[in-house]
């Protein structure tokens, strides 16, 4: 068999911007070409970015789509390059478009392929534009038989997954009909537990069928969907014999005769995982929003802290400002811990302290109140306050807010519309409050960055007096692990309880979570990092009573 060198490119796309994107596939080429390559690949729908949701009503975004794939055939010479797009379907029946992969070379479309498996679920919701594709046959090009998928494609393997969601098998049809190279262009997000899983599938369909497998995956933050890359080429063995970083943009050259494509580092454990994807999410949500600079509220807690340290690795300590807004309830602890931490992570620090504004507003609403027994009212009053003077700033400035609740408080309601929730994005809305806790040792490995006394404490919302989480709350590693049961595992109370936990506390957690989705659908967009993020991936009505007969 003849040789080929197959460039691999994992690009970070912004949503609609197809002129950046096309300078940034042309100059890729070019550099293939000087790496003599014989083939590029980019990833799935990598002119437009994905997802590109009702993006896609629009007709000038589809005629946006094939102009942009004229102008990249018309400009690359000397390489042959497969890339994802949108096609218009030409008949009149069905959805008015395909989510589609094309081999173009010397101005020539030569191959094209339509994604057969729509995915339709947690954050995917393909089948609401797209058209089903029809089965295809192996191309030849240059000496191979090419088998091309796109992303759910090779997602449906019957010794894989117990239950398949699709009928067809595209890849066991592609190796049925004779494909000696698979390539299967990808927008794959990123989930704890998921690169894993993914590269043994992966590996695991090469061994099977006996072929070399090419997996180029998109990388970037893109709202609350993380990718994080990590594209990768299995030999005919099931051996990793080429792999790219995770998240951030990278490059692999994979020679056909020789097998080999380099390994390149990722993070050493899920822990290190998350707090890349988090730091790549931030930093592509704020810039690609059109922000450069950010302000966090520090409260002298954990997750205000690692807000701020992620802000910081994201987007560099002078793009981030931090402002503490003390109040009579507040520790001498935590004007010291704020200072401290600003000054670790070398950020612009202010003070504005709220009880001058809580004495105005309070008569106002609660004529006979007393700090001795502070009510519901009152408490919220404060964070509603905060949030109040970080928009102000937000306006000011003209910076984002970034609002520091975890996944833990939200999903038990312990957060204040209008106050702590405000914020334009909420960086670990996905990270229940025991990762916080690892993330944050893990970042103080090298050195004390995050102050110890911000890890000691107990964790309180100092909103009266002598506050912690665990007056109202069960431990955290309690609550989380009810919490991943119940909201990523979909098990039920009578399961959870089951499986060792307290009837009592089972049936708190699960009654507070179902009656705070009111709260998390008015939430800030949350980067997606578990397997099931509140949101979009996880649609709940908001008036419900559900009582099983």
């Amino acid at each position: 068999m003849v040789d080929m060198k197959v460039a691999l490119f994992q690009i970070n796309p912004l949503i609609g911007d197809f002129k950046r994107q096309l300078g940034r596939i042309q100059s890729a080429c070019e550099q293939a070409k000087a790496l003599k390559c014989d083939l590029a690949v980019f990833p799935e729908l990598a002119l437009c970015g994905y997802p590109p949701r009702d993006l896609l009503e629009q007709k000038a975004f589809v005629q946006a789509s094939h102009l942009c794939l004229e102008h990249l055939m018309r400009s690359v010479k000397g390489i042959g390059v497969i890339c994802g797009l949108v096609i218009d379907n030409p008949d009149d029946t069905g959805k008015p478009m395909f989510n589609s992969a094309v081999l173009f070379e010397d101005g020539k479309r030569l191959f094209q392929v339509n994604k057969q498996l729509l995915p339709t679920y947690d954050v995917f919701d393909e089948r609401r534009h797209f058209e089903p594709g029809q089965p295809t046959r192996p191309f030849f090009y240059k000496g191979y038989r090419l088998g091309l998928t796109i992303c759910e494609d090779a997602w449906n393997d019957k010794d894989v997954f117990k239950r398949r969601l699709y009928a067809l098998d595209p890849v066991n049809q592609l190796a049925h009909d004779g494909a000696d190279l698979i390539i299967n262009i990808s927008a794959s997000p990123y989930a704890m537990g998921k690169r894993q899983f993914r590269e043994r599938m992966l590996a695991g369909l090469a061994r099977k069928h006996g072929v070399p497998f090419i997996f180029v995956n998109q990388v970037g933050g893109n709202d609350h969907i993380l990718f994080d890359g990590v594209s990768a080429v299995f030999d005919a063995r099931g051996e990793m014999v080429a792999r790219a970083t995770d998240f951030s943009e990278d490059s692999l050259v994979f020679d056909t005769t020789s097998q080999s494509g380099g390994i390149h580092a990722v993070a050493e454990s899920e822990t290190e995982a998350v707090l890349k994807a988090l730091v790549m999410g931030t930093r592509d949500y704020v810039t690609k929003c059109g922000f450069k600079k950010t302000v966090v509220g520090l409260s002298g807690g954990i997750d205000s802290a690692l807000t701020t340290y992620i802000a910081v690795q994201a987007l560099g300590a002078q793009n981030v400002s931090t402002v503490f807004m003390p109040s009579r309830f507040t520790s001498q602890d935590n004007y010291e811990d704020t200072r401290q931490l600003a000054t670790n992570l070398g950020v612009r620090y202010s003070v504005i302290p709220i009880d001058g504004v809580y004495e105005v507003f309070l008569p106002l609403l609660m004529p006979q109140a007393a700090d001795a027994d502070l009510s519901l009212t009152e408490q919220n009053l404060q964070a509603r306050i905060r949030g109040t003077l970080l928009m102000g700033i937000s306006n000011r400035d003209g910076c984002l807010v970034l609002s520091t609740g975890n996944k833990s408080e939200l999903a038990v309601g312990y957060c204040t519309l209008y106050g702590d929730m405000n914020g334009g994005l909420a960086v670990i809305s996905d990270v229940p409050k025991t990762l916080v806790y690892e993330i944050c040792r893990l970042i103080n490995r090298m050195g004390e960055v995050i102050p110890r006394r911000i890890l000691e404490k107990a964790p309180s919302a100092e909103l009266k007096p002598n506050q912690t989480d665990q007056d109202d709350l069960p431990p955290y590693a309690v609550l989380d692990a009810i919490l991943k049961g119940y909201v990523e595992e979909t098990q039920s109370p009578e399961e959870l309880i089951a499986a060792g936990h307290d009837p009592r506390i089972v049936n708190d957690v699960v009654s507070r979570i179902d009656r705070n989705e009111y709260k998390r659908h008015q939430a800030a967009p949350g980067l997606k990092v578990t397997v099931k993020a509140f949101g979009e991936g996880r649609r709940y009505p908001l008036a419900k009573r559900f009582n099983p007969i």
